[in-house]
Parts: C-alpha cells; structure tokens; sequence
C-alpha cells in the first residue's frame, strides 16, 4: 500500500479552518438555543438523569474554577489558538492532525467568542453551558468543551503512536533491531570455533 502524499499548507490550511468554523457554529447555535428556550438555573430531563440540560454562565474554568479572574482563561484560549494557527501554517502536512487541530481550534474559538462578546462585557464574558451528564461528570458543559477535551486526548493519542505533525512515523523499533543486526550478524568470523585436532596431536600417544 502506498503512503499518501502529505498535505500542502493550503490544503492544511482549509481543513482546519473549515472543521473550525462547523465546531463554532454548532457551539454557537446550540448556546443561542439554551438561552432562547430553558430556564436559567432549573434542570430540564432530557433523558431522565441520564442527560440534563441547564443553563448556567460560568466565568470561570471547569467546575467554575478562578471565578475571580476571568481574563486569565481569556488569554490562555487565544494562546491556545494562535499556537493552533501557527503550527497548521508552518508544520502540519498530515491530514489526521489537520483535522484533530481544526476540531480543537474550533472548540477554543466558541469558549473564546463568550469570553470576547458576552456579559459583562470583554475581556471577561461568562460562557454559556448547559449539558449536564450526572452519571459522567458533575460538571456542566458545552459542545465547545466536548471537542476541546476529546481533541486534547486525540492530540495525547497522536503523539503517543509517534505520528509527526507532517505525517511522518517514528521507527525507533526498527532502528534498534538493524543496529543489534550489524552489532552481531549471524555467522561472524569473531564467533568462537570448538578447538579442531592437529596432525601432531594425531601423532602423540
């Protein structure tokens, strides 16, 4: 089977910005949905407990974490996607990590569209979550929150099999087996012979 040829850096490019724009239409869809239609604070049974929806403004992180310092997350979204930017311009040629990153870049631009556009105003707009999944989390959550964590394990998986940002492969396995190979090939004239008779030890008594 032949490899496929890595991406070019427009193609690259399109992908993740157009897997990031879907994921920020959906998160932002989805949270004009929550506050048009439920009630702020009140649980809403979907599925019984088994998913709920309330709605809530965090100003926070998960678990509303740093409440008081809102524009640190702020800055650490936008970090997150010029970082994601960055690398799909100067790196990413696999088509695998185009569309981790482009997941991920989305789910960062709707968290960051709240911090930016909503009250109380910017740097420190509270996102809107309302998914609630009791028998997972006890937090509340958003589709933005959903990409960002499944892409960041994604992201972990990645580098763990060893595939590179421009789809190359780590072979270290091979590497060690040809140098064990060279270090002793098979039938090396330096391996010990057992001692062989000589024509004066026939002779001796």
């Amino acid at each position: 089977m032949t490899n496929r040829r890595p991406l070019r850096p427009a193609a690259a490019g399109a992908i993740v910005a157009l897997l990031a724009l879907m994921v920020l239409a959906a998160d932002q869809f989805t949270k004009y949905l929550a506050i048009e239609n439920l009630p702020p604070g009140e649980p809403v049974h979907v599925l019984g407990d088994f998913l709920i929806f309330i709605l809530t403004r965090n100003p926070g992180a998960a678990f509303s974490l740093g409440e008081g310092v809102t524009w640190i997350f702020t800055i650490a979204l936008a970090a997150v996607a010029v970082v994601v930017v960055w690398l799909t311009v100067t790196r990413v040629r696999s088509r695998v990590w185009a569309v981790a990153l482009g997941l991920l870049l989305g789910g960062v631009l709707g968290n960051l569209t709240d911090r930016v556009l909503r009250e109380p105003g910017f740097p420190v707009g509270h996102v809107v979550d309302f998914i609630n999944t009791p028998w997972m989390m006890p937090a509340i959550y958003n589709v933005a929150d959903i990409f960002i964590v499944s892409m960041m394990i994604g992201v972990a998986l990645l580098v763990l099999v060893g595939l590179h940002l421009d789809g190359t492969r780590e072979r270290r396995a091979a590497s060690e087996d040809d140098e064990t190979t060279d270090a002793a090939p098979a039938g090396s004239p330096d391996q010990d012979l057992p001692d062989q008779p000589t024509a004066d030890d026939a002779t001796r008594d």
